[in-house]
């Protein structure tokens, strides 16, 4: 008979609604029937796309034995941690404080009042080379519950007082020096070889990447550029990209980007594609727009929903194992491709003996021509993509998260603007158009949206990268509403989320009281809420020449750097804001006598320029823009010419007729 998460519409949750397990949603029946029986809560948080989430949930959570311990003695609680990010943050905080790092799935153990006295990622059932398997740890947790609760008790006050204590505010000057210490620290933990930081596991992270590309165009520093160009290089050649159908993974196992976990989350793919149009910017190098078509072209298929929002993500397991989904024998590349498929497996590392596990993960890594292939290929890689989604079909996710549409939004408008494609610009549109519909309850913002239900209200990061895509889209099309529908989502992150002592915090102030309100001041697979709104700030006070913008980026950036102790790489996107307020940035404003963008003037702005923005005035929005950027007021055509003013340091250039 299902548990009571069967009347969830999370995909992860309703995967464990037969579970022999009782499970409860997180909420306040859980909390209450813990309370009313005296037991502990066993807390599990994870995610549909998870590998090891299902290993466990396979070993344990399916288990009789396991099922009866928790059942008995415990009240055992569900969470997706992408319908709850805030709960995540809380409880990993204590498992990286316990452990030295975190992970999912994430298991906690909970008094009655949500306070943690233990936490662990995967625990395998049985006990094994000196480690407590789950079977264990669950039994003398309950001995240990029933005969010395207040020992348990104290550690959970303890600990739960330490965590909150630290998000306790403080400043820092936000200088150049910041930015030389992220650089150094980015430099010191890259792999020359193969791209990237750090050694395996190795994670895309492309908000490092940004920082970098910003660094290197504010500075003149080719070498950051060259790290960054290598990175995107041997990410594309590895297995962690898909050859055959495009997008990334979520990260690689090895240090040679070969053999990833097989999930493909939405706010990655959304990401490297902006990371990947950045670096097109700069140079035009064909392969940089190529890896970025492909991956858009990817989320388009295969994450968009008839709803018109994006699905969060794609599974690594399929056909019972990880990854067989994206698995090619030599002899399935010929009969699929036929004549040529000898050379394509040549090409792609595809061989007899396989090049991962006895498995084959088409890659370019042994290909010293990887930049130049073969013509025909394309229609080659289509045969293959056609042919593997009809042998097996890859369960999705289908929850539409405010935050990472946001960042498909940004992705979306970027590739429109900057490739000039309309067919970008379209569904950027119709995106827009579905979260301003489809994401709102009673006037206030969500943080997403499953089978129809509407989830809790939005978080910070929802409020932020939501903004920062309609920017994004303002580039694209010159509608000056975007401009203020950023302005009205940066006005609700003052009024709700703002900490007296710095900083935003991550939940509003109507949102669900937890244990503590958690403030993420560091990025990790994806920005956190502060960096993104620390370069919301900056672009509206670009935007719109309000102070208010100005003055809040500054404090921001301040409390970031504060937070940011001797680690300022941790948290790369709020620097790129930091970059513009060290060296400098330009507003460009063209008043058009037309009403268009003048041709010569938009292949300008297709060029990488991170310090430039750009308003479109016309005369049918001057009052509109006039209202939301004061500044741009007295600022007319000449003579009948389109005029463009520069604005830099507070003050604006005469106007120019001649580009």
């Amino acid at each position: 008979m299902p548990n009571k998460l069967a009347n969830e519409t999370s995909p992860y949750l309703r995967r464990h609604m037969n579970d022999p397990v009782d499970w409860l949603p997180w909420g306040d029946e859980a909390f209450e029937k813990a309370k009313r029986e005296n037991k502990p809560i066993f807390l599990s948080i994870g995610y549909s796309t998870c590998h090891w989430c299902h290993v466990m949930a396979h070993e344990s959570f399916e288990n009789a034995v396991v099922a009866d311990i928790l059942n008995k003695n415990f009240v055992a609680v569900k969470v997706d941690r992408e319908e709850r990010p805030d709960v995540d943050s809380i409880y990993m905080r204590f498992c990286v404080a316990l452990n030295g790092s975190g992970g999912w799935p994430l298991n906690v153990l909970l008094t009655p009042e949500g306070k943690p006295f233990f936490a662990a990622s995967y625990i395998p059932r049985d006990s094994e080379y000196g480690r407590a398997g789950l079977i264990d740890l669950l039994r003398a947790v309950n001995v240990k519950w029933r005969n010395g609760r207040s020992g348990l008790m104290k550690t959970a006050a303890e600990l739960t007082e330490g965590i909150s204590a630290s998000q306790k505010g403080k400043t820092a000057q936000a200088d150049t020096s910041v930015l030389s210490r992220a650089v150094s620290q980015l430099k010191d933990s890259y792999d020359a070889e193969y791209g990237g930081f750090g050694s395996a596991p190795k994670f895309p992270s492309p908000h490092n990447l940004i920082f970098l590309m910003r660094m290197a165009s504010a500075t003149g520093d080719k070498g950051l550029r060259a790290m960054v160009e290598n990175t995107l290089k041997q990410m594309y050649r590895g297995g962690i990209y898909d050859h055959i159908g495009g997008g990334f993974c979520r990260y690689s196992t090895d240090r040679e980007w070969l053999a990833p976990h097989f999930e493909k989350t939405l706010y990655d793919n959304a990401l490297l594609s902006l990371c990947y149009t950045e670096a097109w910017q700069d140079g035009h190098f064909a392969l940089w727009r190529d890896v970025a078509e492909a991956t858009l072209d990817y989320c388009l298929r295969e994450l968009k929903l008839e709803c018109g929002g994006f699905a969060a993500a794609q599974d690594a397991d399929s056909g019972g194992r990880e990854g067989a989904y994206y698995f090619f024998t030599e002899d399935e590349v010929k009969d699929v491709i036929g004549t040529e498929g000898k050379h394509f497996c040549e090409c792609y590392d595809i061989t007899p003996e396989g090049n991962f596990n006895g498995d084959n993960i088409p890659n370019l890594l042994l290909n010293n021509r990887w930049s130049l292939l073969p013509e025909g290929y394309d229609e080659f890689r289509e045969k293959l993509r056609i042919f593997r989604e009809g042998r097996m079909e890859l369960a999705v996710d289908d929850k539409v998260l405010t935050a990472w549409n946001g960042l498909v939004l940004m992705a979306l408008s970027r590739a429109a603007w900057v490739f000039g494609d309309k067919r970008y610009l379209a569904e950027a549109k119709e995106l827009e158009g579905f979260m301003e519909k489809r994401l709102y309850a009673g006037g206030r913002l969500m943080s997403g949206l499953c089978k129809d239900k509407l989830s809790d209200e939005a978080r910070l990061d929802d409020y932020a990268f939501y903004a920062l895509g309609l920017l994004e889209l303002y580039r694209a099309d010159f509608d000056v509403r975007h401009i203020e529908r950023a302005t009205e989502l940066a006005d609700e992150i003052f009024a709700h989320f703002a900490d007296s002592e710095g900083g935003y915090f991550m939940t509003s102030d109507t949102a669900e009281e937890l244990i503590f309100r958690p403030k993420e001041n560091f990025d990790g697979a994806m920005p956190c809420g502060n960096s993104a709104c620390a370069v919301l700030f900056d672009l509206l006070g670009r935007y719109t020449g309000e102070e208010k913008y100005r003055s809040a980026q500054k404090s921001l950036l301040e409390s970031l750097c504060g937070s940011m102790g001797r680690y300022p790489a941790g948290s790369t996107y709020a620097l790129t804001a930091l970059i513009s307020a060290v060296f400098g940035t330009k507003e460009l404003v063209c008043a058009s006598a037309d009403g268009k963008l003048p041709q010569s003037l938009a292949a300008v702005m297709s060029k990488y320029a991170p310090e430039m923005t750009l308003l479109l005035k016309t005369e049918e929005n001057a009052k509109e823009l006039e209202r939301i950027a004061p500044f741009t007021a007295q600022m007319q055509p000449q003579n009948g010419k389109s005029a463009c003013y520069i604005c830099q340091n507070g003050a604006c250039s005469l106007p120019v007729t001649e580009l």
